[in-house]
């Protein structure tokens, strides 16, 4: 029964519906339902090539005909299992069955004990879960994460040769250059990201104890190590823990929460950087036609991107924090607490999504306001002491820095002119002179 978005009971679901729908298809309820299905089947097929001797006279050109079962996977699917899941109040199970109704329907019911054979449900969780997991963030994280980047680079561009009065300590500090500073976000997310994707999508596989304990005792002549390696590592394209207990041990994907969330905090350090100039008057923001800023005041236009991005990623780092220290706790071989907690994976990657977007549309609707940044340049001459009392020290003046210091706190408005007559007095070579007064606050930007 499809429900309106309205009567949602998270925002995800809701009001951010057309923002976070992509993700339905790795982290739904009907989602986890198909991958559950689709490692069902390549395993089935895994064993019918090593082959099992029951199934070594399987004929192979059904496997088309099983892998439809997963390719074709439709809502009324995901239903039968449900339904079938009202009886054996255990989901993996439902799957099962409702993969062994398909082998009847394809006249495959001869072989239908081999579907799960030896396996424990978390050999299929430890799979299907890292296995949409990694889907997610290749197909949509990472083409998320990317657009942004891409809109700072332009900007960075755009913006390269534009100085910027710089704030330590929130005071006005030696000059800048816009493209300078949005590189520093570009760099840090290419190291952060560089990280992420080095971490690997682990994944368990070995039985109820992680042993291969029933495979062997049916099989011991296989290699069951080998199969599940190859089986995890070549056709599921994920990493098989070695050593495991009847869950994966989630190390790996605690450093993934981890890692999304150190990016998560660059991106909110750029939020409320842009916001910060935003409020400083050195950008304005595109005006879209109907739009309003403030319910009670009309002239306002609220940098409410940014303030969206910021408030979602806290939610996000949030349950990131939450993911990373709970999953790789477990009391001895297995409880179930991992269990309702992996549910909830796209829950934080949902409100991430939500942050990027919100961030690119407000990084989209800056303008540039160069009067306000210039006019602050300009009304901050003191910023070249440094520069200044630099020179002073390379020419061997004495005390140079606590000479800049009487100047600048002394007089009340630090100008062009103060600097000059300032310069004038100094026991200095006219080219000396001449070259500190071709200073200014524009211009010192370093390299």
């Amino acid at each position: 029964m499809n429900v309106s978005a309205l009567y949602a009971i998270t925002p995800i679901d809701g009001r951010y519906r057309n923002t976070t729908q992509e993700l339905s298809a790795y982290f739904s309820e009907a989602a986890l339902i198909e991958y559950r299905v689709y490692i069902e089947i390549e395993y089935f097929i895994a064993l019918c090539e090593l082959p099992l001797p029951q199934l070594s006279h399987f004929d192979k050109s059904c496997y088309a005909d099983l892998r439809k079962i997963y390719e074709r996977f439709h809502q009324d699917d995901a239903e039968r299992v449900k339904s079938i899941e009202k009886t054996t109040n255990h989901d993996v199970k439902a799957v099962e069955y409702f993969i062994k109704e398909k082998f009847d329907a394809l006249g495959l019911a001869q072989y239908k004990e081999f579907i799960h054979f030896g396996l424990t449900s978390q050999d299929i969780n430890n799979t299907a879960i890292p296995h949409s997991f990694k889907l997610a963030i290749e197909k949509t994280y990472l083409p998320a994460i990317n657009e942004l980047r891409a809109a700072l680079q332009k900007l960075a561009n755009e913006w390269a040769g534009i100085p910027l009065l710089a704030h330590t300590h929130g005071q006005p500090a030696s000059p800048t250059r816009l493209g300078k500073e949005i590189m520093v976000f570009i760099e840090r997310l290419d190291n952060q990201l560089n990280l992420l994707n080095h971490i690997p999508f682990s994944a368990k596989f070995g039985g109820a104890t992680g042993n291969f304990n029933a495979h062997h005792i049916a099989y011991p002549e296989i290699d069951w190590v080998i199969f599940g390696n190859n089986f995890v590592n070549k056709n599921l394209k994920l990493n098989r823990s070695q050593y495991t207990t009847q869950i994966e041990h989630y190390d790996n994907f605690a450093a993934h929460c981890d890692a999304l969330k150190r990016i998560n905090n660059i991106l909110l350090d750029l939020d409320r950087d842009m916001w910060t100039y935003i409020s400083m008057n050195y950008f304005k923001q595109k005006i879209k036609a109907g739009e309003v800023g403030s319910s009670a005041m009309p002239h306002k236009v609220n940098p409410i991107d940014f303030e969206n991005s910021e408030g979602n990623l806290g939610l996000a780092n949030a349950m990131f924090e939450h993911l990373a220290a709970k999953l790789p706790v477990s009391r001895l071989q297995r409880d179930l607490t991992d269990s309702t907690v992996l549910r909830n994976i796209g829950v934080p990657l949902a409100y991430t999504l939500i942050a990027i977007k919100s961030t690119l549309r407000g990084l989209n609707k800056l303008l540039l306001n160069e009067a306000a940044i210039n006019r602050d340049l300009e009304d901050n001459w003191a910023v070249v002491a440094e520069a200044i009392q630099t020179i002073l020290r390379r020419e061997g003046y004495p005390n140079p820095y606590e000479t800049l210091k009487d100047l600048t706190r002394t007089h009340q408005q630090v100008n062009a002119q103060t600097i000059a007559e300032f310069v004038d007095t100094l026991q200095v070579s006219d080219s000396v002179k001449e070259e500190i007064k071709r200073i200014s606050p524009a211009n010192y930007t370093g390299v």
